[in-house]
């Protein structure tokens, strides 16, 4: 079988596991957010009547000294920001053909994903 060279424009760009990580991780994001959304709904499904304090227990509740709800808040904002950014930066890949838009698209996918992280940390954790 003769070897490839991967040299110049004739490299080559595609092969076996390309995109599998990509993949993997949508996959566990997705579950994660499936399971918080779980969390969230048998959470508001056992407390009897929703006032503001319930809601904010729903994300402030500890186990022993541990955060947990803010912990378990953060993991599902997180994954949920993985999930959009893969998914966001396919579809530029895919339906943008000028790189120099691409990538401006794709810096302003960054920057409003991070931008919206750390709002999501600020309002959270100053609770």
């Amino acid at each position: 079988m003769a070897t490839q060279e991967r040299i110049g424009t004739k490299r080559l760009v595609v092969g076996a596991h390309y995109g599998t990580f990509d993949f993997i991780v949508q996959r566990c994001t997705a579950i994660i957010m499936a399971v918080y959304t779980l969390v969230l709904f048998f959470g508001v499904l056992f407390t009897s009547g929703m006032s503001f304090e319930s809601w904010q227990n729903l994300f402030t509740f500890q186990l022993g000294a541990i955060p947990a709800g803010q912990l378990l808040a953060t993991l599902a904002f997180l994954s949920l920001a993985w999930h959009a950014w893969i998914g966001v930066r396919d579809i530029w890949m895919d339906y943008v053909t000028s790189a120099g838009l691409r990538l401006f698209l794709q810096v302003l996918t960054v920057l409003w994903l991070i931008g919206s992280v750390v709002y999501f940390a600020k309002v959270l954790w100053s609770l």
